[in-house]
């Protein structure tokens, strides 16, 4: 069966399944679960915060498991759920977010303070990363760590180009003058790559405050139809075929893959997400410079999309378990442990609170590569639907299909046109198998 359609089918567990067990409890304590995508360095500090939690909970136990990828780890959950062996908490991905709300399998996090007898103040996290997951204007997950697509460039290799190392490119047009010059230079043989072509893709339609989706890209109601065929779409991606014939561009595969060809001087550009920060600038041995994404004259501004992932609380806990859930997501919440996640990781605090203390202690002061996410995202409008970002709900299959378009059209298999319509047909289709999953 085709994955895509796999998961389809594999959706209709939210439909029939009975609600998941609650987890064991162990004497004198109330045991909890986690399933995470948090690999490598990233893992390390999961590992941290779980067992400095438990330390100062002895009442709890909360038990963290590494599940694999973000696409690996739903797909477990899909299946545990099934199965009636779903843990308390699954992080999953924000192109995951739709197949969570429709799933019924899951307690909104907006309704576990009421259910445990307490009140919350949500005004305290970060706006533009919680309109992400709010839905009917509540909050259903947890923003745990958020990221957005910044520019990372070389600035040794730009003062080598006789550019100055302190500008990176506003736009696309000074992109391209810029990626001449290097080019010009011998500085390298090739400028810029992504590491996330899908998502920079669909970075290109919120910063210039264009749908990706229908029914205002997803947030009024199920999305049935993808708009990223439209013009808009099709300019996007012809201007980057037309950058990679000008060896400015070169495709370098999708999520982290470019990141070492960056780090080792063979771009000098790299548009990739916030939470490769840490990793890049230790990695690299030259001065690494960020800016904002790169935009196109002439359109209206959006703002970026928060990526990442966030925490949902699997349906039918108990209340012991729900109020060992809320004291973990409010753990996550101080400052304190807010901070040093940002610094660990390069994700986003997600608590306004942990951002003013950043700015008190000077942190962004002595690395203003932190700052630029956030300002990226800050200044950017938070009032439409196409700057908020889109959800739908075989988000994963569209992306493969994005990105499938992207690599047609920059090898020349296909035309521009012709590569985002070929995409578009197939996540039409998929969109009408959920939306009929879901009446």
């Amino acid at each position: 069966m085709k994955r895509g359609r796999w998961l389809l089918t594999g959706l209709a567990w939210a439909l029939g399944a009975c609600l998941a067990p609650q987890a064991a409890v162990g004497a004198g304590k109330v045991e909890i679960t986690w399933w995470h995508a948090m690999s490598g360095s990233n893992g390390k500090v999961v590992e941290a915060i779980v067992k400095d939690f438990n330390a100062a909970h002895p009442d709890i136990e909360l038990k963290a498991l590494y599940t694999g990828s973000y696409e690996e780890t739903l797909t477990k959950y899909i299946t545990a759920y099934r199965s009636h062996t779903a843990p308390t908490i699954v992080q999953s991905y924000e192109v995951g977010t739709q197949t969570m709300l429709s799933s019924g399998a899951v307690t909104p996090v907006y309704q576990i303070p009421g259910m445990v007898g307490e009140t919350w103040d949500w005004a305290q996290y970060v706006i533009p990363i919680t309109h992400y997951y709010e839905s009917g204007g509540h909050l259903w997950s947890l923003p745990f760590n958020s990221s957005s697509e910044i520019m990372y460039y070389n600035k040794d290799l730009y003062a080598k180009a006789g550019l100055d190392p302190n500008r990176p490119p506003a736009t696309w047009d000074e992109l391209e003058a810029d990626g001449k010059k290097l080019l010009a230079s011998g500085a390298v043989k090739h400028v810029l790559s992504f590491g996330w072509p899908d998502w920079t893709f669909e970075q290109m339609f919120a910063v210039h405050n264009q749908l990706f989706a229908d029914h205002e890209n997803g947030r009024s109601g199920l999305a049935t139809k993808v708009l990223f065929n439209s013009e808009f779409g099709v300019k996007v991606i012809d201007t980057w075929a037309r950058l990679a014939k000008e060896n400015i561009f070169i495709y370098g595969g999708p999520e982290y893959s470019a990141n070492a060809a960056f780090q080792s001087g063979q771009i000098a550009m790299l548009i990739q997400s916030t939470s490769s920060l840490a990793g890049i600038e230790k990695g690299s041995p030259f001065k690494v410079g960020t800016g904002f994404l790169p935009r196109f004259e002439g359109y209206p501004r959006g703002n970026s999309v928060i990526g990442g992932a966030s925490l949902w609380v699997t349906k039918g806990q108990s209340k012991e378990q729900l109020r060992a859930v809320w004291e973990f997501f409010k753990y996550l919440g101080q400052p304190k442990v807010a901070v040093e996640w940002h610094k660990g990781t390069g994700y986003f605090p997600s608590v306004n609170a942990a951002v003013q203390e950043l700015l008190g202690e000077g942190w962004f002061s002595q690395d203003q590569n932190y700052l630029t996410a956030f300002l990226q995202i800050l200044s950017g409008r938070r009032d439409t639907a196409a700057a908020t970002g889109v959800r739908m709900g075989p988000f994963v299959q569209v992306r493969e299909f994005e990105r499938t378009a992207i690599e047609k059209a920059v090898a020349g298999q296909l035309s521009p046109k012709a590569a985002v319509d070929e995409a578009a047909r197939k996540a039409n289709q998929l969109l009408t198998d959920f939306a009929q999953l879901n009446r």
